[in-house]
Formats: structure tokens, sequence, C-alpha cells
């Protein structure tokens, strides 16, 4: 991905050689790259998919291998309910995390150093203008970071609750109904699944207002920097190729920046989850 923008430099200052066979060169070349590009990107899902379900194969057998051992006291506490919710749901959001989320962090990790060092080698001054806004970046994602984590821990476990409550109540239908139980059931399960859609509500506005503050901040700083970097053209001091290269590396950054939130909010969301499975353990 990060040689892509070279590519496009060199095809946008020689557009008006002479030889088109060089041109042509450079066309060929980025078809290349992005062959490359491709295989690579499904060899690396395939094995960090693979990983992610071995990981989640060994938490679900170690789980249920603790839990079936687990004295009568223990069951007295908690709900069978709760506890398939966590083998089941929790380590589901766990699978989802290390098999995808895991890997796309990584590429976005590797894509935005490789991306700044490129562009400091492009132009440091223009690099220098977006390394200022970092911090404004960085700050809103760890405060908002620690509060998703703690929405979310609410969230599964009110999860938890109702599915050990229906898992209770469907468990025993039989004397539930021959005690006429039924809307009391309803209503009890109704009020836990309510609860927990709640907490939801204010799990997913507290991602999106740190969705909204991210990619605000990180597209207005490109914006600004292509300002600058237009005027710089426009004087000579750098050319076409040189300012697009610039900005492609500015966007593959940004959109690095942008999906590393998203995928922080997963990792805190998961972090919940692992807290309530360790807890088993």
């Amino acid at each position: 991905s990060l040689t892509l923008p070279l590519a496009v430099r060199r095809v946008i200052d020689n557009f008006r050689i002479e030889d088109g066979e060089l041109l042509d060169w450079y066309f060929m070349a980025a078809l290349g790259i992005a062959a490359v590009l491709a295989v690579g990107t499904g060899i690396r899902y395939a094995l960090v998919t693979r990983l992610g379900e071995r990981v989640v194969a060994d938490i679900r057998k170690a789980v249920f291998d603790r839990v079936i051992g687990m004295s009568p006291e223990f069951y007295e506490r908690i709900m069978t309910g709760e506890v398939l919710s966590r083998i089941t749901t929790d380590t589901t959001l766990i699978q989802s995390v290390l098999g995808s989320s895991v890997s796309i962090a990584l590429r976005n990790m590797l894509m935005f150093v490789g991306g700044l060092v490129l562009m400091l080698l492009t132009s440091a001054k223009l690099t220098g203008l977006v390394l200022l806004l970092i911090p404004a970046v960085v700050v809103p994602i760890l405060v908002l970071g620690r509060r998703l984590r703690v929405i979310s821990r609410e969230n599964q476990d009110w999860i938890a609750a109702s599915s050990g409550n229906a898992g209770e109540a469907l468990g025993a239908v039989q004397t539930v109904q021959a005690f006429t139980h039924e809307e009391a059931s309803r209503k009890q399960f109704g009020d836990m699944t309510e609860t927990s859609y709640v907490v939801s509500l204010k799990r997913i506005q507290t991602r999106a207002v740190l969705t909204v503050i991210v990619i605000f901040l990180v597209f207005s700083g490109i914006v600004g920097v292509l300002w600058m970097g237009a005027n710089d053209v426009r004087n000579g001091v750098m050319t076409e190729g040189v300012l697009v290269q610039f900005v492609i590396y500015s966007v593959i950054m940004a959109g690095s920046v942008a999906a590393l939130s998203e995928i922080w909010s997963e990792l805190q969301r998961a972090a919940g989850a692992t807290e309530r499975l360790v807890e088993l353990l």
C-alpha cells in the first residue's frame, strides 16, 4: 500500500515525457504492486483468522473444564444461563476481535508508522504540521476508551443476566406454567432486556462521539496541510507529483487513525468480556 503513492508520483511527474515506454512501465509497476498487496492481504487474513479461531476454541474448552467442576454452592450464586452466556456470547466477541480486529489493527499500525516515515521523507515541513494534531487525536481516544470499557462490561453483564433468566425459566417451563408464572417471567426478562438495551445505547453514543471527534480532527488537519501544500506548488517549492504523493500518504494515515479508533472501541468491549471470563477461570 505504501509503495503505490510513489508509483503515482512518478506517473504524474512524467506525464509530459516523450518516452511512452517509460510511462507504460510505471503503470505496469503499479499493477504489480496492487497484485502483491491483494495476495498479502489474503494471506494475512487467513493466518490471523485461523489463530483467532484456535485461541477462542482453547478459551471455551478451558472455561467449560473449569465450570463443570465447580461446587454446587457456585451454582447457587450464579445462574447456569449466565455461565452459558459467558461461554458463548463473550467468547464470540473475543473471536471477532482476534479474528479480524487484531489483524486490521496490526495492518493499520504498520501503515501509520510507514506512512509517517515516508511523509517525512516527502515533506518534513508538512509532516511537522500533521504531527501537531496527534495529541489532539490521541487524548479523546484514551479518555473515551476507558469509559467505553466500563460501559461494555456493564452491557455484557446485563446480557448474561437476561440469558441466565431465560435459561432458568425455559429449563423449568413446566413448573412456571404450573404456577401460572408466565407473566411474571415475561416481565422480568423484558425488564432485563430493556436495561441491557439502555446500556448498549450509552456504548453506541460513546463510540459515535469518539468516531466523530477523531475523523473531524484528522481530516481537518489534512485540509489545512493541503492548503499549505497547494501554495508550495504554486511557488515552485514542490512538484504536483510530490504533493499528490503526500496527499495519498495523508489519506492513508487518516484512514489508519480512524480505523484504529474503531478497533480501540472493539478492544475495550472485548476487554470487558475477557474480564468476565477470567472471573470463571
